[in-house]
């Protein structure tokens, strides 16, 4: 199967890719830097530079493709502490949703598939696959991959566990280690019990894979290993590789980020992992909480 993925050296697309090479598949993968992406052409992947701005780089590239996987999202909100973070956000969700549209366009009329990441924000805890997305969302990932199934893509959405963790990690859990050493607490909110999922980032790259290969039946995957981590166990395992201290604090000392830290994103994977037959290997999200490494120790 040829496969384009844009977000192909992302921390998520370029595990899809390994995974994908090494079962035999071929990749073309969208990147912006050339050379970071030569890990991926060395082995053996094709390279199209450009970026979610080149929309017909996107367009032929899908066209060529008997798949599209959709991982790339553009997270330059994350760096940012003020108060423009929120509205960086929604651009980029609009950007996504504008990108969706045109690789789904480019598919239609085919039975050639396109997987969308997405995320379990909004949802209740021990949401299933069956579970619709919560129409509030501000990131529109899995409602423009519905839109386009409505029109007859074959369009699905695989929703990530909100720490997609492993060694190099640079996603969420890094923001709340970077705000324990500079706070000198690893905190959790004071006034919930909320709990997130995670998953190992080769775990969740099969089931991008098995998906494909299986033919795509369903409208929605979790990529989800630990179902429901207390967000205030995520907090202890930080504080105590770091020797900080722990604590209750409230939403205001997370800053931006108290709506994710305060989230409740717990989900099953029972109906993923029974279909794929996908049985997630990697170490839990604690355990690699507790390796040095993780912190650049």
């Amino acid at each position: 199967m040829h496969v384009f993925i844009t977000g192909v050296t992302g921390w998520v697309g370029s595990a899809i890719a390994n995974d994908l090479l090494r079962a035999g598949h071929r990749v073309t993968g969208l990147a912006r830097s050339p050379e970071k992406a030569a890990p991926l052409a060395a082995a053996g992947a094709d390279i199209v530079q450009g970026s979610l701005e080149d929309i017909e780089i996107l367009r032929q590239a899908a066209s060529a493709a008997d798949a599209v996987i959709h991982t790339a999202f553009n997270h330059d909100f994350i760096h940012s502490v003020d108060h423009q973070s929120f509205p960086r956000f929604l651009q980029n969700a609009a950007q996504d949703q504008h990108v969706i549209e045109t690789l789904g366009g480019a598919l239609e009329g085919s039975e050639r598939p396109l997987l969308v990441t997405s995320g379990l924000s909004g949802l209740t805890r021990g949401a299933t696959e069956t579970d619709l997305p919560n129409p509030a969302a501000p990131r529109k990932s899995e409602t423009a991959a519905r839109a386009l199934a409505a029109r007859g893509v074959h369009a699905a959405t695989v929703r990530l566990a909100p720490s997609v963790h492993g060694i190099g990690d640079y996603g969420f859990v890094p923001i709340l280690i970077k705000l324990a050493r500079e706070t000198g607490v690893s905190a959790y909110i004071d006034d919930t019990e909320n709990c997130w999922s995670g998953v190992h980032r080769l775990d969740a790259a099969r089931v991008y894979r098995l998906a494909l290969e299986q033919g795509v039946t369903e409208d929605v995957y979790h990529a989800v290993a630990d179902e429901a981590v207390p967000f205030k166990e995520i907090a202890s395992a930080i504080g105590r590789r770091l020797g900080l201290a722990v604590g209750a604090r409230p939403r205001e000392h997370f800053g931006w980020f108290a709506a994710m830290a305060g989230a409740d994103m717990a989900a099953s994977s029972a109906r993923t992992r029974t279909l794929l037959d996908w049985h997630p290997s990697g170490p839990s999200l604690l355990r690699d909480l507790d390796e040095p490494a993780y912190y650049g120790l």
